[in-house]
């Protein structure tokens, strides 16, 4: 494990090159497969600021510059010192990381201020004037496949700018180590023998779903971290095991039902 990170040691070592050649990234891949958690692990280990933004349409350009403060404009003025840096124009003057999530979630208007800032590599707030880039600053990004609900193709002139890496799922040992890591940290106490390959058995039940024709989308390797922790305390509740089939069925359905999505005509 590197970086906080299981496995995906390949796309370690590619974001850390591209960090260090001073490129913009782009990690493009299915929802669950580690992209914030692998940017999040680099930054840390690499002891580099970072600048976390939520990519959504509520993201304007001045939200992601900054603003000046109105109430201290009307007794002070445009001033320097009024102006309120948004997450990009911190990211600017420190030298940081500005990783944006969900980078086809943000309006085009707010992509067009991305794509100056990465061209340029400063930004002009008007009444305030020209931010430079410090040196170290870098736009790091994150978005599901253009398929995925709410999302939108992104425009040649942002994949110009960038170095894309593609990841999909990981391999199921490695996932099986996530939901080990992950349900025996959260949870008093090691799983024993019969747990652990029933825990094993879900992360298999889970990776199906992402192959099953009757399935449009399948679960990610939280629906098997959930269905692990659910089907625990479920088997408290009830003072059975969790591999019960009724313990088990329930917590897939809990865990799951929201995660996959049936093809069109399938009953």
């Amino acid at each position: 494990m590197r970086a906080g990170v299981v496995g995906r040691v390949r796309e370690i070592e590619l974001v850390i090159a591209a960090i260090h050649a001073d490129r913009h990234i782009l990690i493009e891949g299915p929802p669950g497969t580690g992209k914030s958690t692998l940017l999040r692990g680099v930054a840390r280990e690499m002891d580099i600021g970072f600048e976390f933004v939520e990519g959504n349409a509520e993201l304007t350009p001045a939200r992601l510059v900054g603003h000046f403060d109105p109430a201290r404009v009307l007794s002070d003025g445009y001033d320097p010192d009024v102006f309120v840096a948004g997450p990009l124009a911190a990211a600017l003057q420190d030298g940081s990381l500005l990783y944006i999530e969900e980078l086809n979630r943000v309006p085009e208007e707010t992509l067009n201020v991305l794509i100056t800032v990465m061209s340029e590599r400063e930004l002009n707030v008007p009444r305030l004037g020209r931010i430079v880039a410090a040196p170290g600053f870098r736009l790091v990004s994150a978005m599901n496949p253009f398929d995925a609900v709410g999302t939108a193709r992104i425009s040649s002139a942002v994949y110009d700018r960038v170095c894309r890496i593609s990841v999909d799922y990981q391999s199921v040992a490695d996932e099986a180590m996530i939901v080990r890591k992950e349900t025996t940290t959260a949870t008093p106490g090691q799983l024993n023998d019969v747990d652990a390959a029933w825990r094993d058995g879900v992360v298999a039940l889970v990776r199906a779903t992402r192959e099953h024709p009757d399935l449009r989308i399948g679960s990610s390797v939280r629906g098997a971290i959930d269905m692990v922790m659910v089907a625990n305390s479920l088997a408290a509740i009830r003072g059975t095991d969790p591999h019960t089939p009724s313990v088990s069925l329930d917590a897939a359905l809990v865990a799951l039902s929201g995660r996959v999505r049936l093809r069109e005509g399938t009953n």
